[in-house]
């Protein structure tokens, strides 16, 4: 049943992470759905971070005004601001691990009922590094979780517990997925809010996680 769900797209679940942030905000985008974040921004006063050393991001550009010596840590094309300032990784995870950035969007593989993230490697598959998710996770205030409610299969990625190696333990504090919100809280998952068509026991079936 899980599989057959719709709910949000990928575009409707990056705006609906857009609507977390609050002005003066310093905030780290990861790679996939929540780099789309930087398009539902709005008129909030937001600055955008980016681990490859960029602090100031705006949308992605339209096709044919791309600046190929202008990435984000995915390698995507991205847009300067006014305020965009520049500087090297070392500088970058300085902002991260002393605690400058207020929160972290990321994509994840699993997350379990406890907050603990695995998104940084599957065994057995090629994997060129973990990247900067597990001092994002140790360093900013709040880490918000981006991703499809179950994987390919039909099988739930919000769990009891991870199956996969951790990125950080107890660090997620909401997650949003394409079936709706989940704030972590002690004794388990609530339920915050069901993306249009879903209803709250449609959550519940699509989650091995305990939803109280």
């Amino acid at each position: 049943m899980a599989d057959e769900l719709k709910g949000w797209d990928r575009n409707q679940m990056a705006e609906r992470a857009a609507q977390e942030l609050e002005d003066g905000m310093y905030v780290n985008l990861g790679i996939g759905i929540p780099t789309l974040v930087a398009n539902y921004v709005g008129d909030k006063d937001i600055t955008l971070q980016s681990e490859n050393g960029m602090l100031g991001m705006g949308p992605f550009p339209y096709e044919g005004d791309e600046d190929p010596d202008l990435i984000n840590a995915g390698k995507q094309t991205i847009t300067e601001v006014p305020r965009t300032a520049y500087f090297d990784s070392a500088t970058s995870f300085g902002m991260i691990r002393g605690g400058k950035i207020a929160a972290a969007i990321l994509g994840a593989m699993e997350v379990s009922e406890k907050g603990d993230l695995a998104n940084w490697m599957i065994p057995g598959k090629l994997v060129k590094g973990m990247g900067g998710a597990m001092d994002l996770v140790a360093g900013v205030g709040r880490v918000i979780v981006v991703m499809d409610h179950t994987n390919k299969h039909g099988e739930s990625k919000v769990l009891k517990e991870c199956t996969l190696p951790l990125t950080g333990k107890g660090v997620v504090d909401m997650i949003i997925t394409n079936l709706g919100v989940l704030e972590v809280g002690r004794k388990g998952l609530h339920i915050v809010e069901c993306a249009p068509g879903i209803s709250h026991d449609e959550i519940r079936a699509a989650t091995e996680a305990t939803v109280v």
